[in-house]
C-alpha cells in the first residue's frame, strides 16, 4: 500500500495528527498499543474500522521512515 491510503491527515480531524485513512483512528493509537504490549490483533479489536493491511502497511512505513534516518546519519 502507499502512504496516502494508509495514513492522512487533515485539519478537521484530530486537529491534524496522522489518522489512517477512512477512519478518526489516530496512527499514535496504534504505537501506544504496541508500546503497552498490545498484540496487532488486540489492537485491530479495538478500534475494528482499521483494517490488518493498513496496521501492518503502516507500521512498515514507520520502518521505512527510521531505516532511512538510520542510514542517513
Amino acid at each position: 500500500m502507499k502512504p496516502e491510503q494508509v495514513i492522512h491527515c487533515n485539519p478537521n480531524i484530530h486537529s491534524g495528527a496522522p489518522v489512517f485513512v477512512g477512519t478518526r483512528v489516530p496512527l499514535r493509537n496504534l504505537i501506544d498499543s504496541i508500546e503497552g504490549g498490545d498484540t496487532l490483533d488486540e489492537f485491530l479489536t479495538d478500534f475494528p474500522s482499521v483494517t490488518r493491511d493498513q496496521a501492518i502497511a503502516a507500521l512498515e512505513i514507520a520502518w521505512e521512515a527510521i531505516r532511512s534516518r538510520a542510514a542517513a546519519a
